[in-house]
C-alpha cells in the first residue's frame, strides 16, 4: 500500500469524522480551522514521501500562506463584502417596513383560508430572501409570519417547516449565495471564474419553483386536518405600511444584475436607496440621513457576523484540499462517474449527504469531493457540475438542523427536530432529485 493511499484512508476517515461533529452540532468555525490544519499536515507529510502536482514548486511557508492568508484574504475580496452589502439591503427591507408590509397584504388576501395563506405566504418569503440573506432577517421575517401560521389553526412543526421551507426555495436564487459558492468552485476550477449569475439565473429560478412546489404540497399532505382550520389570522396593525411603489425593492437587486448587468454591490445600494425614497425614511439634514446609513450597515452586519468566522475558516479548508484532493483522487477517482446522465443520477441519488454539511454540501465538507470531481474531470463544464454541487448544497443545507435559523426555530416554535426532520428530509431529497434531473434537461449535452 502506497503512501497516497495511506494518506487518502486517514483523510476519509477525519472527514467522516468532521461529519460526526457537524451532525453533534459543534463549533463549525473551530471545526473547519482544525481541519484545514490536519490535512495540510498530511498533506505537506505525503509530499516529503511522494511528491504531489498541488505542492510542486511551493516552499514549506507558501502552502502556510496559501492555505491561511489567501483563503482567508481571497474570499473577503469576493465574497464578505458582497455578504455585508446584502445583509445592509436586508435591513433596510425590515427597518422600513417592505417586508412586513408584503406580508401583511398577503394575510389579507388569504382570508380565511389556511392553505391559500400559507402558500402565498411561502412564495412572498421566498421572493424576499432572493436578496435578504443573514440570520437577523430571517428572524424578523418570523417572527411575523410563523405567529400568522399559527393562528391560522397550522401545526407548529407544518408552520415552521414551510417557513424554513420557502427560505430554501428563495436561496436557490439569491445573488449573495450564488457568489459564495462560485467561489469556492472556482479554487479548484479557474473557468467558474467567468461563470455568472445570469448563467446560472435560468436554473436557479427552476430549481427556486420546484422547491416551493415541493415544500407547499408537503406541508399540506402534512397538515392535520381538524388543525389545519381555525380563524383567519389579522394582519398585525403594528407599524404602517409602506406604499405600494416601494415593493419592487425587494427584487430590484436581481433585476438590476439580470436585466442590466449592474454589479451587485451597486444593485443592493441602488435598491437600498430606492426604498429609503419611497418610504420616506431619507429624509433630514445630511449628517442624520448618513447616520441612517451608518446603522443600516451596522445593523446590518451585526445580523451576518456569527457566519463571517466560519465562512473565513471555511475558506481555509478549500484551500487545504486543494492538496488533500491528490490524497482523495488515489482513492475515490476511479468511482467518479464521467458521463452527463451518471452524474445527475449520483447527485440525486446522494442529495440527502448534504444535510448535516456532509460530503455533498459545498459549505462543508463537500468541498473535498468537488476536488475529486474536478480533479478527475478538469474538462467538465461549469454550466453543468456547478448547478448540481448547488442544488445539493441549498437544498439540504437550509432545511437542515444545523442551519442556524432553523435551530432558532426550534427554540421560538417548540417543535421537536424529529417532527420536523420527517418533513425536511424527504422534501430535501425530492427536490434534489426534481432539481438534479433539470440540471440534465438543461445542461446535459454540454458534457
Amino acid at each position: 500500500m502506497n503512501i497516497n493511499v495511506i494518506i487518502g484512508i486517514i483523510m476519509i476517515l477525519s472527514f467522516l469524522g468532521m461529519v460526526w461533529y457537524c451532525v453533534k452540532g459543534f463549533n463549525l468555525m473551530v471545526g473547519f480551522a482544525v481541519m484545514a490544519t490536519f490535512w495540510t499536515a498530511l498533506a505537506v507529510i505525503g509530499n516529503v514521501f511522494s511528491p504531489t502536482s498541488a505542492m510542486e514548486g511551493k516552499t514549506f511557508i507558501q502552502v502556510l500562506e496559501y492555505v491561511y492568508a489567501e483563503g482567508p484574504a481571497g474570499y473577503a475580496k469576493s465574497i464578505l463584502v458582497n455578504v455585508f452589502f446584502g445583509a445592509f439591503f436586508g435591513r433596510v427591507l425590515v427597518d422600513t417596513g417592505i417586508a412586513a408590509t408584503l406580508i401583511r397584504k398577503v394575510v389579507e388576501l388569504g382570508g380565511d383560508k389556511p392553505r391559500i395563506t400559507m402558500a402565498l405566504l411561502c412564495i412572498v418569503t421566498a421572493i424576499i430572501f432572493m436578496s435578504m440573506t443573514g440570520i437577523g432577517p430571517v428572524i424578523s421575517i418570523a417572527v411575523i409570519v410563523l405567529p400568522i401560521l399559527l393562528s391560522l389553526g397550522i401545526p407548529a412543526p407544518v408552520a415552521m417547516f414551510s417557513f424554513m421551507g420557502s427560505i430554501m426555495a428563495g436561496i436557490f436564487g439569491n445573488i449573495v449565495n450564488f457568489q459564495q459558492y462560485q467561489t469556492i468552485y472556482a479554487g479548484f476550477n479557474a473557468a467558474a471564474a467567468d461563470y455568472t449569475y445570469n448563467d446560472y439565473f435560468k436554473i436557479g429560478v427552476t430549481c427556486m419553483v420546484v422547491a416551493i412546489v415541493v415544500v407547499l404540497v408537503v406541508a399540506n399532505l402534512s397538515m392535520n386536518k381538524k388543525a389545519a382550520h381555525a380563524w383567519a389570522a389579522t394582519a398585525s396593525s403594528a407599524g404602517d405600511n409602506a406604499p405600494a411603489i416601494s415593493w419592487i425593492s425587494v427584487i430590484l437587486p436581481v433585476l438590476g444584475v439580470v436585466l442590466f448587468k449592474i454589479p451587485i454591490i451597486l444593485g443592493f445600494c441602488l435598491s437600498g436607496i430606492y426604498a429609503l425614497i419611497t418610504t420616506g425614511k431619507m429624509k433630514g439634514s445630511y449628517s442624520e440621513i448618513c447616520r441612517l446609513f451608518a446603522k443600516l450597515f451596522t445593523d446590518g452586519s451585526i445580523d451576518v457576523a456569527p457566519m463571517v468566522g466560519f465562512l473565513l475558516t471555511l475558506a481555509m479548508f478549500n484551500n487545504a484540499a486543494t492538496y488533500a484532493a491528490p490524497y482523495f483522487t488515489a482513492i475515490l477517482g476511479g468511482f467518479v462517474p464521467t458521463t452527463a446522465i451518471t452524474l445527475a443520477i449520483v447527485f440525486a441519488v446522494l442529495t440527502p449527504l448534504g444535510f448535516f454539511r456532509g460530503p455533498m454540501n459545498l459549505v462543508g465538507c463537500g468541498t473535498a469531493i468537488l476536488a475529486v470531481v474536478v480533479a478527475t474531470l478538469p474538462n467538465a463544464p461549469v454550466a453543468f457540475l456547478y448547478p448540481l454541487f448547488a442544488v445539493t448544497t441549498i437544498a439540504p443545507q437550509h432545511l437542515d438542523i444545523t442551519q442556524s435559523w432553523v435551530a432558532w426555530g426550534f427554540g421560538y416554535t417548540k417543535v421537536s427536530t424529529k417532527d420536523y426532520m420527517k418533513m425536511s428530509i424527504p422534501t430535501g431529497w425530492i427536490v434534489g432529485i426534481i432539481c438534479c434531473a433539470a440540471v440534465f434537461v438543461l445542461y446535459g449535452g454540454l458534457m
